[in-house]
């Protein structure tokens, strides 16, 4: 546990934010990305294996490849699934844009299907509901990092003939009945962003058992060519050629170093965000109107994000007064998130429109993002939970 707060001031002085998430680097990190920065990789190099074995042996899988970012990650698994032109992805809308836009990418159709109310995770039921003739694939969003119900959604998937990928951005660390998230899918993404479990500055990573798929995400992520320059400094080579139309997607040697270092620390910070949200379900429970999201028996979350819905019915205060509240109060609270399909963009490209998701798009008015992570002292969930108390308080 942290031996001081992640705040140097909340009483009497304005204090400055305590955001819903943050990173954690140490003297430790900064001495492997040094030692990085004076070898004679920065790119390329060895450390980008040392990182990818590290992270499979973690999650339990054969493969992993590491790519820039999460945006990157989710990318890849559109284009080892082979997602063209046409074809459509099933994608629940309570998610991060860049879900939906990895699809667009690669000329397929976002095809939304609702979320369940009390977990806000896909509805296998509205899932399959949503399949059509030019459907190839279901994504299963770990929303704020509860895996999905991956039982259902794989049954529906093999009796259709379809691809059942995860956006496991949210969820490094997770488990669902027992099996490890990266283990369920035939892929799945993680985001190393800094507000992630573990942080490479920016960056991502596909996990998956296929050896074919992941060789090929290797080649998608160095412009489409099938060496990379380490590989042919080895092999005292300079010839190479591009096999498909690729991108940058490369992650550094230096942000490996920093994922390494961060990954051994993972199993305590996982630990530590449970801790917290069992703080929370505790105190906030009671509280009438404030509902903590529903988790299921059988699944251990990751704990991305902790977040809550406010009923105004039931005696809260509407959620945008709430966020203010807090927010004024030094509580940086966020708001996870605007339905993918109410954004302008897939509103004008795809026609979408409100009414098409209703349970998300209720939940969207109603749900806020408390802090959550690692480096929260004690005094920090104090702080977060009396501010709640206060401002539903303050509203009756």
């Amino acid at each position: 546990m942290p031996a001081k707060s992640a705040t140097l001031e909340r009483r009497g002085r304005p204090a400055p934010r305590l955001p819903y998430g943050r990173h954690w680097v140490d003297d430790q990190d900064a001495a492997a990305v040094l030692e990085v920065l004076r070898s004679d990789w920065l790119t390329t190099g060895p450390k980008l294996g040392e990182f990818e074995q590290a992270l499979a042996a973690f999650v339990g899988t054969r493969e992993a490849v590491a790519v820039s970012s999460g945006t990157a990650a989710l990318h890849a698994i559109m284009f080892a699934a082979g997602i063209r032109a046409g074809d459509e992805v099933i994608v629940p809308p309570l998610t991060f844009a860049a879900t939906a836009n990895a699809v667009v990418y690669q000329g397929g159709v976002p095809v939304f299907a609702d979320v369940s109310a009390d977990t806000l995770l896909l509805d296998p039921a509205c899932a399959e509901a949503a399949i059509t003739p030019r459907t190839r694939a279901i994504v299963a969003v770990d929303y704020a990092g509860q895996p999905c119900d991956y039982d259902a959604l794989r049954e529906i998937a093999d009796r259709h003939g379809l691809a059942l990928l995860a956006d496991a951005c949210h969820a490094l660390g997770g488990r669902y009945r027992g099996r490890a998230v990266g283990t369920l899918a035939d892929l799945s993404a993680f985001s190393f962003h800094p507000v992630k479990h573990i942080t490479t500055g920016e960056g991502g990573a596909v996990v998956t058992r296929d050896r074919r798929l992941a060789e090929r995400m290797r080649v998608f992520r160095n412009h489409g060519i099938t060496c990379d320059h380490h590989q042919r400094e080895r092999q005292g080579s300079w010839f190479y050629k591009m096999a498909e139309l690729g991108f940058n997607y490369r992650l550094s040697d230096l942000h490996c170093a920093l994922g390494i270092s961060q990954l051994r620390k993972l199993p305590d910070w996982l630990e530590r965000r449970r801790a917290i949200a069992r703080h929370y379900d505790a105190a906030l429970s009671e509280l009438a109107g404030v509902e903590p999201l529903g988790v299921r028996a059988d699944v251990s979350p990751a704990w991305h994000l902790y977040v809550i819905r406010l009923d105004a019915a039931r005696g809260a205060m509407p959620r945008d007064a709430v966020f203010k509240t807090l927010r004024a109060a030094g509580i940086g609270v966020n708001v996870h998130y605007v339905p993918v399909h109410l954004h302008p963009f897939y509103q004008k490209r795809f026609g979408t429109r409100r009414g098409l998701c209703p349970q998300a798009e209720r939940a969207s008015d109603e749900i806020l993002s408390l802090p959550i992570f690692p480096a929260m002292s004690e005094a920090d969930v104090e702080d977060v939970i009396q501010a709640v108390r206060d401002a539903i308080g303050e509203h009756r």
